[in-house]
Formats: structure tokens, C-alpha cells, sequence
């Protein structure tokens, strides 16, 4: 079996410009080193209607189970101003004890401490595990996430494809590594608001229906309500008006259509579908004319402590010398698709420079990170 550096397949990964949806090779690295590592490796590519074609990959060693699977995504985020970069953004460039890059911390750099910790395993245990191993890889998650990891699952339970434990390795450390890890997170859905009107001159209102304070109204009733206090596990929900548009470049034309669209990130205490009454009911009660649609990216979750966590969490603890708090905060990722099929635990690297200019992580960090995983390994399979 060949030597393995994570570094290096991290700058191998980065220098694939692999901007959500385009893979730009990065799977066909990752496809080709887990091959050589004994992986049988599908290469899964999903197309919905309206949206581009998306490639996965999803590798595994092994034909019995336990299957623990290592889940992540290659696909990055644009780079925004290029000007503002110190370095190429997809470089790869190590600049005094970091790694720089587009990806370098959401999530290349995870992905390439997976396939570290998986060779290191079978470096001392060449005929594998008692169980499986797997990993993953979506090109998909920074985009739409409906040609990616759900698609795979859903492939997978299709073929008899089974997963008993996974890690999802989004940068999940605020400031450190080993500070925090995953262990469900807030609901995700956006929502539109349409008003429509009457176009008209300002000085004939008469003759027009302005939907703009129709729409002040419609979101007078929805801003100012408290959805709830949190949970033991949870950090309250929030309903955030992130636009209003009513399309109009002249100061003396009544507009014809107002359009509002906010997000609510939500805890177990709700539902979609609860969420989607609620609104309605707030929204009625104004008498207003209104369209409502509602897109759905995930459903509050929570994967209770237990085995998994306190795996990862020993394992955080023996590198670093930290036990990471077991949290709920941030946004969403693919782990809100993981958890109808196996219990799911995230941890990865430091975010602060995620989605920034000169995103990158630390070369003792990616290490660190490696030596987790492969205690993750370690510690699932022992018990086995």
C-alpha cells in the first residue's frame, strides 16, 4: 500500500476548480485513491429537472456490516473578488503553516483527512475491518442539494446499500479544533410572499392599488412574532426577512406586484408543516390578498448522545486535549438527509475562513483532524 499524505491530496483537491455544480476532476482523484485502496467505487451522476448535472461518488470496502461511513462534499463555493486573494484560490498554496485554497476548510480538507484515516486503518489491518467502510462524496451540497447526498441514499437503499454510523466532516470548530462537534441541527425553510396590485401614476392613486403597504402588513404579522425560547438542545427559532423587491425604478409610478422572501431556522419544536400553518394563520388574519410558497431544505433534527457521539467525542479529546460541546448551532448540511438512515455525528475543521477570501486551515490542524478520524475508526470497530 502506498504512502499517504492528506496534505498533498488536499492541494490535489483544490486545484480542481470544483464550484458547485462542476466537479473538475476532484471525484476522479478521489475515485482513483480509494480504488487503490480496495474501495469498489460507484460514480453516481443525478440530474432533476432545471438543474445541472451533478456527479457523486460512493465507495466502499467491505461486504458486511457494521458500515461506518465518512460523508462530505467536494463541490466549493465561488471565490468571489479574485483580486482579494493573496494567493490563487485554486493553488493549493501552503503559505507558512496553512493550507489556502478554495475548499480548504469547507470541506476538501476534511475529505482528504477521511481517505488519511482510512489508509492509516488498513495500513495495520489489511484485510479491513470487522464490518465496512464507506465514504460519501457529493459534489452538490453548496448548491441546490437535490442532485447529491439524498439522491446517493436513496440509490443506495435502492442497490441494498446500508449505513450504520456516519461522520460528516463540515467545519464544525467556531475558534479550535475540538471545540465543538454536531449532533443535529435547526430546520431550514424559505418562504415567498406575493402581493399583487395595480400599476398607476402616484398622483391618481385612485386609479392604482399599491401592494406595498399590503406587503408591510403581511410582514408586520410574521416579523414581530416569537416563534419559541429554544430547547434543552436547541438555540430559539428565528423568521428573518431577507428581501423586499417591487421591481420600480421611478419615484412617481405606484408599483404593480410587491415580493417578500424570508427564511425561518427552526427547532425541534416545529415542523414544516406546523411552521407552514402558523404562517398562514398570521397571514390571513391581515385580510390581505397574498400568494405564499414554501420551499422546504430540511427538517429540525437531533441524533441523541449516545455511542456515536461519545466515539467521536474521545476520540476529539485524545488528539487535542478537548472534549467538544455537542451542539445544534449553525446552518444546515447533508447530515439533515443522514439521519433518517443511521445515527449522524459532525466534526471537522476550524470555519472561521469558510466561504471568505483566503479561506484556509492549518497544515497541525488537517493532521490533527486525520488522527480523530482514525481514532473514530478505531474506537467503532473495537467494539465490534
Amino acid at each position: 500500500m502506498p504512502p499517504f499524505d492528506a496534505v498533498a491530496l488536499t492541494q490535489a483537491l483544490i486545484r480542481c476548480p470544483s464550484v458547485t455544480p462542476s466537479d473538475a476532476g476532484a471525484l476522479d482523484i478521489l475515485e482513483k485513491t480509494l480504488a487503490d485502496l480496495g474501495f469498489t467505487c460507484h460514480r453516481l451522476p443525478f440530474m432533476a429537472e432545471g438543474t445541472a448535472e451533478v456527479s457523486n461518488l460512493y465507495a466502499r470496502r467491505g461486504a458486511v456490516g457494521p458500515n461506518f461511513c465518512f460523508a462530505g462534499h467536494t463541490d466549493v463555493v465561488p471565490v468571489g473578488d479574485r483580486a482579494s486573494w493573496s494567493v490563487d484560490p485554486f493553488a493549493g498554496e501552503v503559505v507558512g503553516d496553512e493550507i489556502y485554497g478554495r475548499g480548504a476548510t469547507d470541506m476538501k480538507g476534511a475529505v482528504a483527512a477521511f481517505v488519511a484515516a482510512v489508509w492509516s486503518y488498513l495500513e495495520e489491518r489489511p484485510d479491513g475491518p470487522p464490518g465496512s467502510l464507506s465514504l460519501l462524496i457529493t459534489g452538490d451540497e453548496e448548491g441546490p442539494a437535490v442532485n447529491g447526498t439524498r439522491r446517493v441514499l436513496e440509490w443506495m437503499a435502492e442497490n441494498g446499500e446500508t449505513i450504520d454510523a456516519c461522520v460528516v466532516g463540515e467545519p464544525t470548530n467556531p475558534n479550535f479544533l475540538g471545540e465543538m462537534a454536531k449532533i443535529g441541527r435547526r430546520g431550514s425553510m424559505t418562504g415567498t410572499i406575493t402581493v399583487d396590485g395595480v400599476q398607476g401614476h402616484v398622483a391618481y392613486p385612485h386609479l392604482s392599488d399599491n401592494p406595498v403597504p399590503a406587503m408591510i402588513r403581511l410582514l408586520g404579522a410574521i416579523a414581530d412574532a416569537s416563534l419559541d425560547d429554544g430547547t434543552d438542545a436547541f438555540q430559539p427559532s428565528n423568521l428573518e426577512i431577507t428581501t423586499i423587491d417591487v421591481g420600480n425604478t421611478a419615484d412617481n409610478v405606484i408599483p404593480a406586484r410587491a415580493i417578500a422572501q424570508f427564511n425561518v431556522r427552526f427547532n425541534d419544536r416545529h415542523t414544516s408543516d406546523s411552521l407552514i400553518a402558523w404562517l398562514r394563520d398570521r397571514l390571513d388574519s391581515t385580510d390581505v390578498d397574498y400568494r405564499l410558497d414554501v420551499r422546504v431544505s430540511g427538517e429540525a433534527f437531533l441524533t441523541p448522545p449516545g455511542a456515536l457521539s461519545e466515539i467521536v467525542a474521545d476520540s476529539v479529546a485524545e488528539v487535542t486535549g478537548h472534549r467538544p460541546e455537542l451542539s445544534t448551532s449553525g446552518g444546515t448540511s447533508d447530515a439533515r438527509f443522514i439521519k433518517d438512515y443511521c445515527p449522524v455525528v459532525e466534526f471537522g475543521l476550524v470555519g472561521q475562513t469558510m466561504h471568505k477570501v483566503d479561506e484556509r486551515t492549518r497544515v497541525d490542524d488537517l493532521q490533527a483532524l486525520a488522527a480523530i478520524y482514525r481514532g473514530i475508526l478505531d474506537r467503532y470497530f473495537a467494539a465490534r
